[in-house]
């Protein structure tokens, strides 16, 4: 709600099922995206995400539930959306023989106030191969232009599919900054990824769907947390008293010296927990060096509600 008006979500999904003969694909997934954020859908493969992004984006009908992109129904309200979303798919989406800026250009005729498609090729670094057709390009090369086509129209909702899938470091996170400036710039991203750390980095929220259900959902640090006992590790002189240590800390917290002047708290590291500890250490005389916060990780949360690695 902003200054007392309510905002549309840019995706709502609720109760979504698709089957496919006797299997069903997508079994009553509910999903919201707000406006302005970015959400990362994730799940193994075979778990319905691209089925149901490819609703979403009104390529196919579902069974039942609703699904509404900007307030319209994908299906019935198709024409209207269509110029008011963007959609990268995976295997590119362009003509073979089209060179690069004649791509770029004939998605930007579509929109009445598109992106200049030069400065985007800038930007992504394609402006040396603006003249090279689509197949001659290499697949970090088609990515960045699927990635432009989707975007160069200035949609209110865009949906990206693995958008660095190939790319090398320095592409990846040239990305990365172009899709926090969608966000900045008011436009709304449903991402599917493989990158654990992409999801981490880019998402203000995550869901995790395996078997056409949602198994979570929440922001990645709130993914990260759950039933974690994050650990404080440090190294000091050793044979420290650990319980003197313990004494200080809240109940339910362990100390312990895991092997010679290297030591353990485990149990939620809060800002006063890590102030206690290097506190008692102060006043022992002791200097505590190497500390580090270790929690679990989004791959060691998809990896314990699923079952499974990603590309599995």
């Amino acid at each position: 709600m902003t200054d007392g008006v309510a905002t549309t979500p840019a995706l709502q999904v609720s109760g979504l099922v698709k089957r496919y003969g006797g299997r069903t694909a997508v079994d009553g997934l509910d999903l919201g995206l707000a406006a302005d954020s970015i959400l990362a859908l994730l799940g193994p493969n075979g778990a319905g995400k691209t089925t149901t992004v490819e609703i979403c984006e009104g390529f196919l009908t579902p069974d039942a539930g609703s699904v509404r992109v900007l307030g319209l129904d994908p299906i019935a309200d198709n024409d209207a959306l269509r110029r008011r979303v963007g959609v990268m798919l995976q295997g590119g989406g362009a003509y073979p023989g089209a060179r690069a800026e004649e791509m770029l250009r004939l998605c930007a005729a579509y929109s009445a106030d598109p992106i200049d498609p030069r400065w985007l090729l800038d930007v992504l670094g394609l402006a040396e191969s603006a003249r090279t057709p689509f197949r001659r390009l290499s697949g970090g090369q088609q990515q960045r232009l699927s990635l432009a086509c989707a975007i160069v129209g200035r949609p209110e909702l865009v949906f990206l599919d693995e958008p660095t899938a190939g790319l090398d470091a320095h592409a990846r996170i040239l990305v990365w900054e172009l899709i926090d400036r969608l966000r900045s710039d008011g436009v709304s991203v449903l991402l599917t990824t493989h990158l654990m750390d992409e999801a981490e980095e880019l998402a203000d929220n995550v869901v995790i769907i395996d078997n056409g259900r949602v198994v979570a959902s929440g922001t990645p640090a709130d993914l990260t947390s759950r039933g974690a006992e994050n650990e404080l590790r440090f190294s000091a002189p050793r044979g420290l008293d650990m319980s003197l240590l313990l004494l200080a800390l809240p109940e339910d917290y362990l100390c312990t010296e895991t092997a010679p002047g290297s030591y353990l708290v485990r149990g939620p590291v809060t800002p006063q927990v890590l102030a206690t500890v290097t506190a008692w250490c102060a006043k022992i005389d002791v200097l505590a060096t190497d500390l580090r916060v270790e929690t679990r990780s989004l791959s060691d949360v998809f990896l314990d509600l699923t079952g499974r690695a990603l590309r599995s």
